[in-house]
């Protein structure tokens, strides 16, 4: 019986969809950027990385023409593979929103059915009696922030009055996100998730989708870190995932990164976080290789999004696509024959572009495997195709609203 791997390159978009002027991301291309910017000498930094982007094992699986399939526009400073060994094409999210969880659970056959609550920009971001409920549920002397921020820069400004005062930090962004900041000794780490927990029950009736517990460590002066101890509180799913159904089938799953946090750890199985892409995929190809048949793991790689998109490092995300790239043999050294590989995103996150949220882009899709004929996959009118694909491959049945390739 056939095993799958499923692994999400968070943010990894390869193209602006037809409806990013709705969210202020028309020209985004996220893929598209990086390899131009590295193509120009914009991707450099000395000690990392140097010259046009390098992409040999995704570009003979294919990615060169699923991005030139999204945009129109061959990668820049890229020979594409004439004859790509797998199934390409790009995917077209359905689902309102830009953010992680849309992206997954439509990619897991459940698009999302409704609009998310957001938190106004703002000086004041969050309701008062939000704010009020807050400080009683965690006997808080306040809070801080209380705005939209990118996370590493409000932790810079505000880490050393968070010691000194007691008070949490609490920031949103254009996502459907409540993100709280604490450091770990002086706040607790544990009193931490407990706080995200009990402000995940106040914020569900305004449909926010994640409330993300944010730690960190370290001194005024020594500066802030956060660190790999990050929790996410979503909303479950509101219908059938792929993983329900492999679940009703009594077939095992692995989760490996934040994929328990994004579906609420239902039925998500062996959950194994660790810290970092290299210990991820790591982690990942060890819980795909102790799968027996008919097994399916699914992996989140966080650190293009986290540590690189939103950054807008152009440099940092670059030298990591390439060391993805890197890694991808000893992934197809494990596949057996029967076996599928499926490599997506779930959203964008264009470094080059303005501010620091995510962008709403198509996201690449390669399907790989021995035996697995190479053919375009072409537009993929929902990220919910994956899922229909992945059950039938493993003979669960399709699951959700999508069309099998």
């Amino acid at each position: 019986m056939a095993r799958a791997i499923l692994i999400v390159l968070d943010s990894v978009g390869c193209g602006g969809a037809e409806d990013a002027a709705a969210y202020g991301d028309a020209g985004a291309d996220t893929l598209g950027h990086i390899a131009e910017a590295c193509a120009q000498g914009r991707g450099d930094r000395a000690g990392l990385r140097q010259g046009p982007l390098a992409l040999p094992n995704l570009m003979r699986l294919g990615l060169g023409q699923a991005c030139e399939a999204s945009t129109g526009r061959p990668l820049a400073g890229i020979a594409p593979v004439a004859r790509p060994e797998g199934r390409h094409g790009y995917g077209v999210e359905t689902s309102q929103g830009k953010d992680t969880p849309s992206g997954h659970w439509e990619i897991a056959g459940c698009p999302v059915p409704f609009a998310w609550g957001y938190f106004p920009a703002q000086p004041e971001a969050f309701p008062p009696d939000l704010v009020a409920a807050i400080i009683r549920a965690g006997s808080l002397p306040g809070i801080l922030g209380n705005c939209h921020a990118s996370g590493i820069t409000i932790v810079e400004e505000l880490g050393a009055e968070h010691v000194r005062t007691g008070k949490p930090i609490c920031y949103t962004s254009v996502d459907s996100v409540l993100q709280i900041a604490a450091h770990e000794e002086h706040f607790g780490l544990e009193r931490l998730y407990a706080l995200c927990r009990a402000v995940r029950v106040l914020v569900d009736p305004l449909r926010i989708g994640r409330v993300i517990a944010r730690p960190f460590s370290g001194s005024a002066e020594t500066g802030f870190t956060r660190t790999g101890n990050r929790k996410d509180y979503a909303i479950p799913p509101p219908n059938e995932t792929l993983l329900d159904r492999l679940a009703a089938h009594g077939r095992p799953v692995a989760s490996v990164g934040k994929i328990g946090d994004i579906f609420a750890h239902r039925n998500t199985g062996e959950e194994v976080k660790p810290f970092g892409n290299a210990a991820m995929f790591a982690a990942g190809l060890e819980a795909f290789a102790r799968l027996p048949d008919g097994g399916f793991c699914f992996v989140n790689l966080v650190d293009f999004d986290t540590e690189y998109g939103h950054r807008r490092d152009i440099p940092g995300y670059a030298a990591a696509l390439e060391a993805f790239d890197r890694a991808l043999p000893d992934l197809e050294t494990l596949l057996r024959p029967g076996d599928l590989a499926v490599i997506t995103a779930d959203h964008g996150n264009d470094p080059s572009w303005p501010g620091t949220d995510h962008t709403r882009e198509h996201v690449p899709i390669l399907a790989f495997g021995p035996g697995v004929a190479p053919e375009p996959l072409g537009r993929r009118e929902s990220f919910a195709d994956i899922a229909a694909a992945l059950g039938q491959w493993l003979s669960v049945g399709t699951v959700g609203p999508g069309r099998s390739w």
